[in-house]
């Protein structure tokens, strides 16, 4: 079974809240939970008002002058950042770098199954690198190998928009390009 080596964190970031008698704040702005202004309460009036319709207190805007604090149930405060914070990492992609791996010898029914594993990567929102690596008496034929990565981007820019980030060249032994999507 193959592993993934990236290290995942364990919990989405949400950023930490005083709650009740962890709030320093002499005076605060209270808000009730449906977000309507209340005024601006001493932090024992606030607790007395939270204790009265059994809610928490949770000071949302530390930094705000006077601080922000909301009447709410805090179990279900916590639940709905968590989700916003679960969202907010679903729907934000990382791009990364994917290779693709050609040789001089390459069959066109190969050089087709790359093709469509390149447009899935790019499509996916990736950097694709094609590289070939050149060995033995390959390397005197450079010229048809960076023809052949040439012709394998020609191939991918007919069905997907494409654009040139590293232009093909040959270095250290190996033919190399890198594409990404426009």
């Amino acid at each position: 079974m193959r592993r993934s080596r990236k290290k995942r964190p364990q919990k989405p970031l949400i950023p930490h809240f005083a709650v009740n008698q962890s709030i320093k704040a002499d005076k605060l702005r209270v808000l009730d939970d449906v977000g309507e202004n209340i005024g601006v309460l001493s932090r024992e009036d606030a607790l007395k008002l939270a204790e009265e319709r059994e809610l928490d207190l949770v000071e949302i805007n530390p930094k705000a002058d006077p601080p922000v604090a909301k009447l709410v149930e805090f179990t279900n405060f916590k639940y709905q950042k968590e989700k916003e914070a679960k969202k907010q990492k679903l729907n934000s992609h990382v791009s990364e770098t994917k290779g693709i791996r050609l040789t001089m010898s390459i069959g066109q029914h190969d050089l087709e199954i790359r093709q469509i594993q390149a447009e899935k990567f790019l499509n996916r929102g990736d950097k694709v690198k094609i590289e070939m690596i050149l060995r033995g008496r390959e390397k005197g034929k450079v010229p048809l190998g960076i023809q052949l990565a040439n012709k394998f981007i020609t191939m991918i820019s007919e069905t997907t928009n494409v654009k040139i980030e590293q232009e093909t060249s040959y270095q250290g032994g190996k033919v190399t390009a890198i594409i990404t999507k426009k």
